[in-house]
């Protein structure tokens, strides 16, 4: 994200970077599908990566990432915004925001870690080569999916409001399975499907449940 303040201050506005590089500072950047790229990056703008894109390192600070079915990339990080996939994502680092949720759909392969500060996030028969974090959001690994870490929830660092914080819901699904230790620094509500795999549990009491859906607070 540095990198991102800095081209900020460098580039006129709206100015690409020669070559297969797309960089601005105030807008959205919108690719082809089947395309080829290098880094994709924005300040204030959203990213659309078309379906088949293949591309290295897809940045914006104020803007979220959609992606389209079969994309390839290095990593997606935004700061202020959401990162939502089609099916066949398949990413060599990791997805990160701060503000906003993810969710990879179909056949999603993230092999860092997915992770957020205030938003959900959800997989649906994916697999995640990381883990899989959060402060503040809820958790949804969805049926089927994989996660060869483990999941962890964080204690927020300060809370200025004066009611109580809301617990986070942290779903395992039917046939999901997470290898890695399930660790809670605050309170949660953890759900785990009777045909779902976990590791170590840490700070949380299981729940089991047998339906296609956890059941509702």
């Amino acid at each position: 994200m540095k990198r991102l303040l800095l081209l900020a201050l460098l580039l006129p506005l709206g100015q690409a970077m020669a070559g297969d590089d797309i960089s601005k500072v105030n807008g959205s950047i919108r690719t082809d599908a089947n395309g080829v790229y290098r880094d994709l990056d924005t300040v204030n703008g959203s990213i659309h990566l078309a379906s088949h894109v293949r591309a290295r390192d897809v940045d914006t600070v104020n803007g979220s990432i959609r992606a389209d079915e079969y994309v390839q990339a290095r990593n997606l990080e935004t700061v202020n915004g959401t990162i939502r996939s089609g099916t066949g994502l398949v990413v060599s680092g990791g997805l990160e925001t701060v503000n906003g949720s993810i969710f990879v759909d179909q056949g999603g392969r993230i092999s860092d870690d997915v992770e957020t500060v205030n938003g959900s996030i959800g997989l649906v028969r994916s697999e995640v080569g990381g883990d899989v974090k959060t402060v503040n959001g809820d958790i949804t690994i969805g049926v089927g999916s994989h996660v060869r870490g483990g999941v962890r929830v964080s204690k927020p660092t300060f809370s200025l409001s004066l009611t109580p914080p809301r617990r986070p819901r942290v779903i395992v699904g039917p046939e999901a399975v997470v290898e890695g230790t399930l660790s809670f620094e605050r309170e949660v509500r953890l759900y785990v499907h009777e045909s779902a795999r976990i590791g170590p549990v840490s700070g949380a009491t299981v729940r089991r449940f047998d339906t296609e859906s956890a059941p509702r607070d």
